[in-house]
């Protein structure tokens, strides 16, 4: 095994989790939870989206939310933007790294953003273009690289061209994401190497939803690989709207329990994580979606 001797966990329950969650906590507790989250030693904290609310009420406050949380030295609270628009907003509103976003496939584009792939590709293109001039980090998402709930099976030669694109494109960064949660270890595993032959593999992160409850040996099958960025969302919170029966994402505790008991290094607080999951699961109105966090609550 060449496991990695740290994780950076970029946690995206305020984010990707919120915005799938039927409760919306409001703008304070919005706030509160990245505030506690600053306080866990976690590094990187996905803050908002600024994207149209019509679509995602959820992230209305965007603007609201980041202004209001409390800034960590050394931490980074990327904002989700789908276009130009939503860049120039979430730079108005004091963002100082942004996320992009596709799929590998082209049908879960179409019905997710009314674009294919290349058009919604050539969308960030100015995006990306406007961020090098203002110093701004990009990160980008890739979204059904294990399966589309429109076209089943998505081929791995679509996720490589669509990583590629992105890192082309300026992305430090490209997070690959299994939105529905089919895959398992040794199709996690495939598609991670298939990506990484083309993409440098520093440039990668995973990002896996627990619908079948593989999410946690998928990413061990990964990190198998070298792969040292992890996505997760503290209490499991979130799903995917276009999925149906997607369930969140990987608890955060869940992952840094097992990264610790593999004597990986991440820098944080796991009781401070679990406490934090299980006041929001309780926001949320129902006991945390991560084990980890049940059971330290119960120790």
């Amino acid at each position: 095994m060449r496991l990695p001797s740290h994780v950076r966990i970029v946690e995206v329950g305020p984010r990707d989790g919120l915005q799938n969650e039927k409760t919306d906590i409001g703008t304070a507790a919005k706030i509160e939870l990245i505030d506690r989250l600053s306080q866990t030693g976690l590094a990187s904290i996905e803050a908002t989206a600024f994207v149209s609310p019509k679509w995602v009420p959820q992230m209305a406050d965007a603007a609201q939310v980041l202004a209001g949380i409390t800034r960590v030295p050394g931490i980074s609270y990327p904002v989700l933007v789908p276009n130009e628009q939503g860049y120039e907003r979430a730079r108005a509103a004091g963002a100082e790294e942004v996320a992009v976003f596709t799929a590998a496939s082209e049908a879960f584009n179409i019905k997710n953003t009314n674009a294919g792939i290349d058009a919604s590709l050539q969308r960030f293109a100015p995006v990306l273009a406007r961020a090098k001039i203002d110093g701004v980090k990009v990160r980008g998402y890739v979204s059904t690289v294990l399966g589309c709930p429109y076209q089943g099976e998505v081929p791995l030669n679509d996720v490589v061209r669509v990583a590629r694109a992105l890192h082309d494109m300026g992305c430090y960064e490209v997070s690959l994401g299994d939105t529905i949660g089919v895959g398992t270890p040794a199709k996690a595993r495939a598609m991670l190497k298939a990506v990484a032959s083309e993409v440098p593999m520093a440039a990668l992160a995973i990002h896996f939803h627990d619908t079948y409850g593989q999410a946690l040996a998928n990413v061990l099958a990964c990190l198998e690989e070298g792969v040292a960025v992890v996505d997760s969302a503290v209490s499991g919170a979130g799903g995917c709207p276009y999925a149906k029966g997607a369930s969140g994402n990987v608890a955060s505790e869940d992952v840094v329990y097992m990264l610790h008991g593999l004597g990986i290094h991440t820098g944080i607080d796991l009781p401070l994580l679990a406490e934090t999951g299980r006041w929001l699961a309780g926001l949320l109105g129902r006991d945390t979606g991560s084990k980890v966090g049940r059971a330290l609550g119960a120790a």
